[in-house]
Formats: structure tokens, sequence, C-alpha cells
């Protein structure tokens, strides 16, 4: 568990925007470095990777998604929450790709903001409470990779917030799950989430790792409460 405060990376060149989102992470608690240029963040990023890293698209010199790859390259463990105005799927889609563990549109709430740092801050603490791979049934996960192998051998990708739902019900395998509980940890519990995002997850889940959705065995569902993880 983490101790000293966390170090958060804001990776943002435009300074109205930059200074209210350092000055609410800083009143939160966190130790915040600010930079208003790609190059000079990965080259920190590499010399001394922080706890957590919000990094615009949209930047000067090298964009925000030549940024994310060059940092995950160096260190994967670092979570990466991308911010920008662009809101196309393509977008979101070619951030997570490259590894981004969310993705925050501007103008953003700065209240979801915190909610997700502080989701996956969360998500960093308790990473040791949940096993990079595990096996059940005809289904093999690497959550760190966020891979999934289905008997055969076939492969799929999980989103971050599949990888971090299908985690958190390992983790506490055998153990019914709220709904909202699995919003506070997997999301961070964001003013605009609805426990309907968490179901929408667990279907799209089913899909993949269920021999039979409709009836399934791993992914129970406990009717008034939420879900239970079986083996």
């Amino acid at each position: 568990m983490q101790t000293d405060p966390a170090h958060i990376f804001v990776v943002e060149d435009e300074d109205t925007i930059a200074l209210g989102v350092v000055k609410a992470l800083q009143h939160q608690g966190f130790v915040v470095t600010r930079f208003d240029r790609g190059e000079t963040a990965v080259a920190a990023f590499q010399q001394s990777p922080p706890d957590l890293v919000l990094l615009d698209i949209m930047l000067p010199g090298i964009d925000g998604m030549q940024v994310l790859r060059r940092m995950k390259s160096h260190n994967r463990d670092v979570p990466i929450i991308m911010a920008t105005a662009l809101g196309e799927p393509t977008d979101r889609v070619a951030g997570l790709e490259l590894g981004a563990d969310d993705y925050v549109p501007k103008p953003y709430d700065l209240l979801e903001l915190l909610a997700r740092v502080k989701a996956r801050l969360r998500a960093l603490d308790g990473a040791n409470e949940v096993p990079d791979t595990y096996a059940f049934g005809d289904v093999q996960i690497d959550l760190r990779r966020r891979l999934l192998t289905v008997a055969g051998g076939q492969q799929q990708r999980l989103t971050t917030h599949e990888a971090g739902v299908l985690g958190y019900l390992i983790a506490h395998r055998g153990r019914d799950v709220t709904r909202e509980e699995l919003l506070e940890k997997v999301w961070g519990y964001a003013p605009t989430m609805q426990t309907r995002t968490v179901d929408n997850q667990i279907l799209k889940l089913r899909k993949k790792i269920e021999d039979e959705p409709a009836d399934p065995r791993h992914i129970l569902t406990i009717h008034g409460k939420g879900y239970r993880f079986e083996d």
C-alpha cells in the first residue's frame, strides 16, 4: 500500500486548464508536476516514473498518442488517463489500444476527474490482491496485458474496465459484490455513473468468457445485490 502522497504528472499545454487541474489535485493531497510539452514529460517519466499520468492528446511537438506510446514502452505499470477535447470513438479506441488506462473528455468535470484518478490509484494499491494471470474452466486471463485466451488458443482483448471488473471479482471470488462497490473500486464512483454501467460491462464479459452467456457459470447474478465470481 502507498504511504507517501501519490505523484501525478499533468501533461497539458493550456495554462488555464492546467492551473485548475493542478490545484484540484493538490487540494486532494497529491504531489503534482505539470508539463506543457510531451518531450519534457517523456524525459522526466523515463528518469523517474510518477504514480499516475494525466495526459492531453493535443500537445505541441509530439502529440499525446506518441507520449503514451513512449511512456508505456518504458513502464507499462504506471496508469495513464487520457484527457482530450477530441470526442470521436476512434480517438478513444486508439488511446486504449496503445495502453491508456482510462479516458476523460474535455471540458471535464473536476469531481469526475478526481474520482477516476483515485480509482486508478486504488487499483494500483490493490494490484497485489489480484494475480497477473488466472485460469478457470477453459479460460486463461492475463490481467496485466488485458488478454483473454479461450479453448483452442483464440485470444481476445479486454478493455480497461472489463479487466478491472473481472480482476476485482476474481480477487473477491466467492463473495457477493454489489454494483455500487464495483462502481467505487473500478470507476471511482463518478457522479455521472449509474449502476447500469456495471451491468453493461458484465454482459460484455459474459460474452467473452462464458460458454452460455445467458446461463453463466462463472459470473453469477445475485438478484437485488450484484454479482459473484465462481471458478
